[in-house]
C-alpha cells in the first residue's frame, strides 16, 4: 500500500466545492502582465495577483474553506493554527465571517505588520520560538485547552483545497498553460495548484519556487524521503515551514519540479515587481518570478502561469 492511500488527498471535486463554498467572501483577484518582464524572462508570464486576496494573501482561500466546512457544533468551539503570519491572519478573518473565536501561535520574529492584522482580525495571539516544533507544541496545548479545531496551514485537506481556487480561476480566465509554477513552503499552495494543473491542463509542468536557505521540498524529493526538522535562514518569511507529510505525497503524485533560489535573487525579483508592474509583493511571493528568471532555459517561449501569492510588506525591514 503506498503512503498516499493512507492519507486523505484532496482531488479536484475537493477544489471545485472549496471554490463555491468561499465565492461569496473571498476576492476573484486580477491576472496581471509585463511586457518588459516578459522580454526578461523570454517567456509570457500570467500573474495571478493574490497579493489583492483579502488579508493580502492567498491564504485566505483555504483558511476560509477550512472554517467554512466546519459543522455549526464544532466551529461553536473556535478554531486554533500556527502561522508565520498570513495564515494567522486569514484564520482571523476567516472565524471572524462565521462569529467565532481564533488562536493564533506565531513565531516571535514574525513580520509586525502580519501579527498587526491578526490583532486587528480578533484572534488571539500566542508567541513561540521560531521553530516548527515550538509552533506544533503550543498549537497542541491550546488545542487541549480550548477543545478548538486545528486548521493547519498546509496539511488540512480542507485548507489545501481552497489554495488549489487560486489556481482553478487561474486557468478558467487565461486558458492554455505550458507552466504553473508557485512558492514553496509547507506545500498548501502548491499542492492545491497541482492537483488543478493535473485535471485542467495535464501536459502542463508544474515548478515550485523555494528559498536556498530552507529547501526542505527540494531535498525530501531529491532523497526520497521527506525533510522533518529545519532550521530556516531566509527572507521568505511565509516559507519557513517544513514541507507536510500529505503535501509531500502531492508533489510527488503530480511530479513538482522544486527549484531552489537565493534570497539575492528573490528580492531582486521583488524590486522588479515593485518597478515595472507597481505592484507590492512581499519575498515569499517574489520568489517565483525569481525562479523563472534564475532558470530562462525551462521557461523560455512558454506561457507561464504564476501565483502571485502575498503582498504583507514590512517596509522598514526591507534591505534596501
Amino acid at each position: 500500500m503506498s503512503s498516499s492511500t493512507l492519507l486523505d488527498l484532496p482531488d479536484f471535486a475537493a477544489v471545485e466545492a472549496a471554490a463555491t463554498r468561499i465565492a461569496a467572501l473571498a476576492q476573484k483577484t486580477p491576472v496581471r502582465a509585463s511586457r518588459s518582464i516578459d522580454a526578461l524572462a523570454g517567456a509570457e508570464i500570467l500573474f495571478k495577483c493574490e497579493n489583492l486576496q483579502r488579508v493580502g494573501a492567498f491564504k485566505f482561500r483555504g483558511a476560509c474553506n477550512a472554517v467554512w466546512s466546519l459543522p455549526d457544533d464544532v466551529a461553536a468551539r473556535g478554531v486554533v493554527t500556527h502561522s508565520s503570519g498570513n495564515h494567522g491572519a486569514a484564520v482571523a478573518l476567516a472565524a471572524k465571517t462565521r462569529g467565532i473565536s481564533a488562536h493564533v501561535v506565531v513565531p516571535h520574529n514574525a513580520v509586525r505588520t502580519k501579527l498587526a492584522a491578526i490583532e486587528a482580525y480578533g484572534a488571539t495571539l500566542h508567541t513561540c520560538a521560531p521553530t516548527m516544533a515550538a509552533r506544533e507544541a503550543e498549537t497542541e496545548r491550546l488545542l487541549a485547552e480550548t477543545g478548538g479545531t486545528l486548521v493547519h496551514p498546509f496539511t488540512t485537506p480542507a485548507v489545501i483545497a481552497g489554495q488549489g481556487t487560486a489556481a482553478l480561476e487561474l486557468i478558467r480566465e487565461v486558458g492554455r498553460l505550458d507552466v504553473l509554477i508557485t512558492p514553496i513552503g509547507g506545500g498548501g499552495l502548491i499542492g492545491g495548484s497541482a492537483i488543478v494543473a493535473h485535471a485542467l491542463l495535464p501536459e502542463a509542468r508544474i515548478y515550485g519556487a523555494e528559498p536556498e536557505g530552507a529547501a526542505d521540498a527540494y531535498e525530501s524529493l531529491r532523497s526520497g524521503e521527506r525533510v522533518r526538522e529545519l532550521v530556516p535562514n531566509t527572507i521568505c518569511d511565509g516559507l519557513r515551514g517544513i514541507i507536510g507529510a500529505i503535501n509531500f505525497e502531492l508533489l510527488k503524485k503530480y511530479q513538482v519540479t522544486v527549484l531552489p533560489v537565493a534570497d539575492s535573487e528573490t528580492i531582486a525579483a521583488m524590486r522588479l515587481i515593485f518597478e515595472r508592474m507597481k505592484l507590492v509583493v512581499e519575498p515569499s511571493s517574489a520568489i517565483a518570478l525569481a525562479a523563472v528568471l534564475k532558470h530562462r532555459e525551462i521557461f523560455a517561449g512558454r506561457r507561464v502561469g504564476l501565483i502571485v501569492s502575498g503582498g504583507n510588506v514590512d517596509l522598514d525591514a526591507l534591505p534596501w
